[in-house]
């Protein structure tokens, strides 16, 4: 007798990826498009005065004007350029140092693994702006810098989730098989080991690449970014600038997108993430609400 075939839980395509990581997927899509397309798209260079001053959205100017006349939609194409640009070469410069940390220590143990978890420890245990600033300062502010900087400060999360897979895959029986045949740590590594951290090692980059992009938007910000370049930061950080920017409409053409836009990045990460959270783990899946993240929100409010 056959078993009756039931329904995905909600929030899920199937057996397949789930239905969040398609629109997290999307997301991100969109906005590598755009940054992609953006001297394409963008109808003005981002620094040049193309109109009036603080000049509401119109047909020419789609998101309007800041201050100084430039046109705000270049700018926030140009700005998703250096957002994806930091995060994709920071999330591999994290898991190559972590990859060269974490994966002797969980296959080596012993003194190796003692030695490289502290000093995986002191990494952390050192303040993350103040050490971006100082090397900053000394290295250079330009895009690539920056990117390699928080490499060197976002690595150590990424070595302790790689030290602890390669600890556990170590101990399952075909490696123990592989290895009382003759095979050496080299052939166990790259045909057994590293097939199985696909998965981990994708949702390190997730994780590492949305770190990075609101923290690349806070330093500019701060204005510690690259002055070379346009970014969502630094957009927000003139409209902040600017005297009386709430008490008028200025601040929803000024302020607003280019917060969106980091909003709607880490968003796209977050359903991402998600998505592969219940590759790495399936038992996740099975604890997660049924409900729809519509219906989840509605009844949580009416309980409040």
């Amino acid at each position: 007798m056959r078993p009756v075939s039931q329904s995905a839980p909600a929030g899920r395509a199937g057996p397949g990826f789930p239905k969040v990581g398609w629109i997290g997927l999307s997301l991100l899509g969109t906005f590598v498009l755009l940054g992609a397309a953006g001297p394409v798209l963008a109808r003005f260079p981002p620094r040049a005065l193309s109109g009036g001053s603080v000049e509401p959205p119109s047909f020419e100017h789609l998101v309007g004007t800041n201050q100084l006349g430039q046109d705000l939609a270049s700018q926030l194409l140009f700005g998703a350029r250096s957002s994806l640009l930091v995060a994709s070469i920071t999330a591999v410069g994290t898991l190559l140092l972590g990859a060269l940390v974490g994966v002797p220590a969980g296959w080596l143990g012993g003194k190796t693994d003692f030695v490289l978890m502290r000093a995986v420890d002191v990494v952390l245990a050192v303040p993350r702006l103040p050490l971006l600033i100082i090397l900053g300062a000394y290295l250079g502010r330009d895009l690539v810098t920056i990117a390699l900087v928080m490499s060197v400060v976002f690595w150590p999360p990424t070595a302790r989730i790689l030290r602890t897979e390669v600890r556990s895959l170590r101990q399952r029986l075909h490696l123990k098989a592989a290895q009382s045949f003759g095979g050496g740590a080299g052939h166990a590594l790259r045909r057994h080991v590293l097939p199985e951290l696909r998965l981990v090692i994708v949702a390190t980059l997730v994780i590492a690449a949305s770190r990075v992009v609101l923290f690349e938007a806070g330093l500019a910000f701060l204005g510690l970014g690259d002055p070379s370049r346009t970014s969502w930061g630094s957009t927000m950080r003139d409209a902040q600038m600017s005297r009386g920017l709430f008490y008028t409409r200025i601040w929803t053409w000024w302020m607003l997108p280019p917060a969106v836009a980091v909003t709607l990045v880490l968003l796209g990460f977050t359903f991402v993430g998600m998505a592969l959270e219940d590759g790495v783990n399936p038992r996740l899946a099975r604890h997660r609400p049924r409900r729809s993240p519509a219906r989840l929100a509605v009844s949580t409010t009416a309980a409040q």
